[in-house]
């Protein structure tokens, strides 16, 4: 990719760019088209707004900056409101900007992405099988799933954000 910065008033003095370890796409490409085609099997039948509320959500707990800068001007593109997607850090505390399925789904997404805090509990599962009918639920499961496989990638590889324009990656 040959994309530029789109710093235009941006001070001179900014931090160096980390340097990539290591591209496991351009190492691997039948990973790289495998996860793609995993990737529009998950989301099939969901809505493209609350599959990037999940992937941006998951990617600020993974704190994938790569995946960050994609999701955020892929989720503007599709007309996310900048309110929306600023307050997905503090959801809890901002409930009134979201729906009571995306708040659901938001929830279990945490659970998902942070299995380490007691794994995925009966409540916040129970509360997303309410919201969503058993098919979506596991398009939802999948598509949480996949995006934590993507930001995984992204953060040990460590990809820089910034060069992402909307539609680059259009499979």
């Amino acid at each position: 990719m040959t994309t530029t910065h789109a710093h235009h008033h941006a001070p001179a003095d900014l931090a160096p760019e980390e340097p990539q370890r290591i591209s496991v796409s351009q190492l691997l490409p039948d990973v790289y088209k495998a996860m793609v085609r995993l990737d529009i099997a998950a989301r099939q039948g969901l809505d493209p707004v609350l599959v990037e509320l999940v992937k941006i959500r998951a990617s600020q707990l993974n704190q994938c900056a790569f995946c960050l800068d994609m999701h955020s001007k892929d989720a503007l593109a599709a007309g996310e409101s900048t309110e929306r997607i600023v307050q997905l850090s503090a959801w809890r505390e901002s409930r009134h900007f979201y729906t009571e399925k995306e708040l659901a789904a938001l929830a279990l997404t945490e659970a998902v992405t942070v299995l380490t805090d007691g794994f995925v509990p009966d409540e916040v599962y129970a509360e997303a099988s309410e919201h969503f009918e058993e098919t979506e639920l596991a398009q939802l499961i999948a598509a949480i799933t996949v995006i934590n496989a993507w930001n995984r990638f992204g953060v040990t590889g460590r990809l820089a954000p910034g060069h992402y324009t909307p539609g680059d990656f259009k499979s």
